[in-house]
């Protein structure tokens, strides 16, 4: 049987565009995957590691045009947002440089004997080694910064892992094209080619996270596909870990006094940040509850100004029956009201809106249970309270998610009211809580955190940021080791200059 082609789709029009390829067999991916195997001690040395990391940022900016250019007629997102993701995309790949030079990830520890210790301390020295081939399962919405030069390639690539992507069929002309991209600069700096893969297919995802070579994998996407992901990963002969992203409904509370302070304020901020990239973001603000009262009402107005003209095109046809579908569900519930209706906008958009609901039919099992679900597209979902106990037993029933949002008043903010108990209710559903903020929007920086509890990822560690690197490392110890045998980064004299902890004490 003939391999099934690959066709860019432009999500405008619904037609093909060109055919980027083929999908590949197990056979293919066993060839893409060797490569990078094969592929892995040309990353070690770390010098290396950052230039070619450097090298890949710049040949991106250098092709940005006609990246974007791409990007746009796959995604339908606008050169503007595109632009900015770019650029983002290349921040995080130098930032990632400056990670490996400075060589903290490493985390070396060494302990010098101890006789007098209970029990006596051995020579022991410990730091981290790359786990081996990385598997990455691209994003549809973030073509750049969560794809095949996204955060998990680069965060993976820097420490000392090959990486072959599986690219997502929403956008495969512009995976192509970076792929060659992030070759290109491998090359330039004396790597094989073989340490950044490409397949295309769904069949070709399966094989790769079975694949006896492949040490560990990133996703990002939905909850049905992640966890039949994990669950493959887990049911290997050998198991592998397997950092996913799957589905968030980053919940807000509005507190009476900050509905009543600033309700306008706040429902443009909203507004704003629910339609943001027509909905598609991971973070958008999903379930929101707000007061029943006049500041309540204010804000619902102002949200209601805020997304009235709003509308867009999503990613492809299916996101947009499933968002189409999914608002008419909740919808037809008893007692949710469309203050403006999202929906279906002619053939191929969509305009956003909102639903608003009693937040009493969000505390106990049943029906409405859907509302408490990710919504992919420009719609949220407004839960009225009549007081605080309500809130607590919404937030008593939601899942774990990326992101969790309190708005307080000025004097809630300098803590007075319930200000710390919301934020400590909040801080066991969410792996970033915000204050008087909107989640939209992850700053790529040391002390981020994109993660949560399940569903929203199935560990516990960040796809964004400098820590992200962790996830595709493993400790390793030598004990009573020769100094001529020992690993540079493990040696008395510190030949690379690296930070250190030695005898419990930080050296620099």
């Amino acid at each position: 049987m003939a391999a099934a082609p690959v066709w860019s789709v432009d999500p405008r029009s619904g037609k093909r565009r060109e055919r980027v390829g083929v999908e590949a067999s197990a056979g293919e991916v066993d060839v893409v995957v060797r490569a990078a195997w094969e592929a892995r001690g040309s990353l070690a040395d770390r010098g290396v590691r950052a230039g070619f990391l450097r090298g890949a940022a710049g040949l991106l900016e250098a092709s940005g045009e006609a990246l974007v250019e791409v990007a746009d007629a796959e995604t339908a997102l606008g050169g503007v947002r595109l632009r900015g993701e770019l650029a983002r995309t290349c921040y995080q790949l130098r930032a990632f440089a400056d990670v490996v030079e400075e060589g903290s990830f490493l985390g070396v520890i060494i302990d010098h004997p101890d006789a007098a210790a209970t029990p006596p301390v051995p020579d022991l020295r410990r730091f981290k080694v790359p786990l081996g081939v990385v598997a990455v399962y691209a994003a549809s919405n973030f073509p750049f910064a969560f794809s095949v030069a996204g955060g998990d390639t680069a965060s993976a690539l820097a420490a000392g892992c090959p990486v072959v992507v599986k690219a997502h069929p929403d956008h495969p002309g512009l995976s192509e094209r970076v792929a060659g991209v992030l070759r290109r600069a491998a090359v330039e700096r004396g790597l094989p080619a073989g340490v950044v893969g490409l397949v295309h297919g769904f069949e070709a995802g399966v094989a790769l996270v079975g694949h006896p070579l492949v040490a560990a994998a990133g996703f990002t996407g939905s909850v049905r596909g992640g966890r039949a992901l994990f669950d493959a990963a887990a049911a290997r002969p050998v198991p592998i870990p397997f950092h996913g992203e799957l589905g968030s409904l980053n919940p807000v509370v509005v507190t009476e006094a900050a509905a009543s302070e600033r309700a306008e304020e706040i429902g443009a901020g909203l507004a704003g940040s629910m339609t943001l990239g027509v909905g598609q973001f991971c973070v958008k603000p999903g379930l929101v509850l707000v007061p029943a009262s006049p500041g309540g009402d204010r804000l619902v107005e102002a949200l209601a100004g805020g997304v009235a003209q709003a509308a867009g095109v999503l990613l492809d046809g299916r996101m947009r029956d499933n968002f189409v579908a999914g608002v008419a569900e909740r919808a037809e519930l008893a007692e949710v009201e469309c203050p403006v209706v999202p929906g279906g906008e002619g053939e191929r958009g969509v305009r956003a809106g909102f639903l608003t609901v009693p937040a009493g039919r969000l505390t106990e099992p049943g029906a409405h249970d859907v509302l408490l679900e990710e919504c992919f597209g420009p719609v949220t979902v407004i839960a009225r309270y009549g007081d605080p106990a309500e809130v607590d037993a919404v937030l008593g029933r939601l899942p774990g998610n990326l992101t969790a949002t309190v708005h307080l008043s000025a004097s809630e903010s300098e803590g007075q009211g319930r200000a710390g108990e919301l934020l400590a209710r909040l801080t066991p559903l969410a792996g970033r809580v915000l204050v008087n903020g909107w989640p939209t929007g992850v700053a790529v920086a040391p002390a981020q955190h994109h993660g949560g509890p399940y569903p929203a990822t199935t560990s516990t560690s960040t796809s964004v940021g400098a820590t992200a690197i962790e996830r595709w490392l493993r400790p390793v110890t030598y004990q009573h080791t020769p100094q001529a045998l020992l690993p540079p980064e493990l040696r008395d004299d510190n030949p690379l200059g690296l930070p250190r902890r030695v005898n419990g004490r930080l050296q620099h």
